[in-house]
């Protein structure tokens, strides 16, 4: 009994002083070690905490703000269309006529009225009007328009000189770049926010003709038509679009870059329509699937997968299976990266392409070329016959198919036509020129069959009639 109790005595006075070691010893050390002023801890000083926060704090946005918000404008349009057909009207061969007010934003971009806006604004207007951030209002009318960008340009006569936005470079804009959307939306007066830049030359069609810089600024409707503008408070681009299921903002909006939207101005102003710059290749961008189909490394850039006969192209010597790189040092990473630029230039402007060619890289100057062709319902691009294109199949008249629609060419080829045919006549109306389809396609009705008589290039005369 008394082994026990000296050995239970001992296991306390041993586990006692354990204890006190700990307290005296390792826990101090560790109170020093945290407070001694000698030490050097990785501790942010008060300069440091400033210059982490001046780095991270958003940039001042309230000059671009009050420098912008008097150049964007409240556009309303004014159009009148049918109503619904009743069995009255119907009886008595009458249709109602309703009137239906629209609104949108446009930009002011001269001193003396003109102004920029979205061709969707101003569509089917029968009286527009422009309202000031300053509250006057002005009749409007329309200099031109281009639906393929979405672009319009308006003309007001202001009794004095106006504000007005200055371009800037929208090849320069940065993804990650803190941009302004300013716009009436809801038919409110000029609003002002603030996002960045997404992406850029995102195409919302599918099919390669657009270019849109994407950003995460609020924007809803009635912000159509307005500025995107950067810090600098220059305009980058015009608010087109929104990506919705509901019909307002979500998270992104779309713009037209302001270089595209520029040049669509100077043309109309210039020429009174828009003058575009063809490359003249078809294609398409490279992923790595597309990239193991065809058997390349490659899975960035546009691959060439034809070169249109005499375009700017095929002069320079841009070949079938060439990739294209860079764009005057632009990276083209997809098509719309490509077409992005092309739509800033016109014909005979020069474009360098860098281009990868059987493994090795090329610098080739481009001549772009003014559009010669035209997109035939159902066929596919057609050009102007040359006498010996005539000639080969014994043709008087005609235009030639240079370009199978890729939804339909199986169906033509399965039928002996191919690339080279001659169409002679649409709708029993023989034709010589690409304007004569043009004219002939736009006063047939929506009701109207097509009829296309063509010599197929074996020389067999053929008749399709489409309904």
């Amino acid at each position: 009994m008394k082994k026990i109790l000296t050995l239970v005595f001992v296991s306390a006075i041993g586990g006692l002083v354990t204890l006190g070691a700990y307290k005296l010893f390792l826990e101090e050390n560790k109170n020093i070690v945290l407070t001694t002023t000698e030490s050097q801890p990785n501790f942010l000083t008060t300069n440091n905490v400033s210059n982490l926060k001046n780095n991270y704090e958003m940039p001042d946005l309230t000059i671009a703000a009050e420098n912008s918000i008097n150049t964007v404008v409240h556009v309303k349009n004014l159009a009148v269309s049918s109503g619904e057909m009743t069995l009255e009207d119907l009886f008595y061969g009458r249709r109602q006529q309703r009137a239906h007010i629209g609104t949108g934003s446009g930009v002011i971009i001269t001193a003396d009225g003109y102004i920029v806006t979205n061709n969707h604004v101003i569509d089917n207007s029968q009286e527009l009007s422009v309202t000031l951030n300053s509250n006057k209002t002005y009749s409007a009318k329309i200099i031109g328009s281009d639906p393929k960008t979405d672009i319009a340009l308006l003309k007001i006569e202001a009794d004095e000189k106006l504000p007005y936005a200055t371009f800037g470079d929208s090849d320069q804009a940065k993804i990650g770049e803190w941009v302004l959307a300013v716009g009436n939306p809801f038919n409110l007066t000029s609003t002002v926010t603030a996002g960045i830049i997404s992406a850029k030359s995102r195409d919302l069609s599918g099919s390669n003709t657009q270019s849109f810089i994407q950003t995460d600024a609020a924007v809803n409707p009635g912000n159509s038509g307005g500025a995107l503008i950067n810090t600098n408070g220059e305009l980058i681009g015009i608010n087109t679009a929104i990506s919705s299921q509901t019909g307002s903002y979500i998270g992104y909006s779309f713009a037209v870059p302001s270089n595209i939207a520029r040049k669509i101005i100077e043309d109309i102003m210039e020429y009174g329509n828009v003058q575009n710059g063809i490359l003249g290749i078809t294609g398409g961008a490279l992923n790595s699937g597309i990239a193991e189909k065809i058997g390349v490394n490659d899975t960035e850039g546009v691959y060439v997968d034809s070169v249109v006969e005499d375009s700017g192209a095929e002069k320079a010597g841009i070949h079938k299976g060439d990739i294209i790189k860079e764009i005057d040092n632009i990276k083209v990473s997809k098509f719309s990266d490509l077409t992005g630029h092309l739509n800033a230039k016109r014909p005979n402007d020069v474009v360098s392409l860098t281009i990868s060619r059987d493994g090795s890289i090329k610098t080739i100057p481009v001549t772009l070329f003014k559009n010669n062709t035209i997109s035939l319902p159902l066929v596919g691009q057609v050009k102007n016959a040359k006498p010996e294109d005539l000639k080969k199949l014994k043709a008087s008249n005609g235009i030639k198919i240079v370009q199978l629609d890729t939804k339909y060419a199986d169906y033509w080829r399965n039928n002996g036509v191919e690339e080279g045919s001659i169409i002679t006549s649409i709708n029993d109306v023989k034709i010589k020129t690409i304007e004569d389809a043009q004219n002939i396609l736009k006063d047939k009705s929506s009701y109207e069959s097509l009829r296309i008589e063509l010599i197929n290039t074996n020389g067999e005369k053929e008749r399709y009639n489409f309904r």
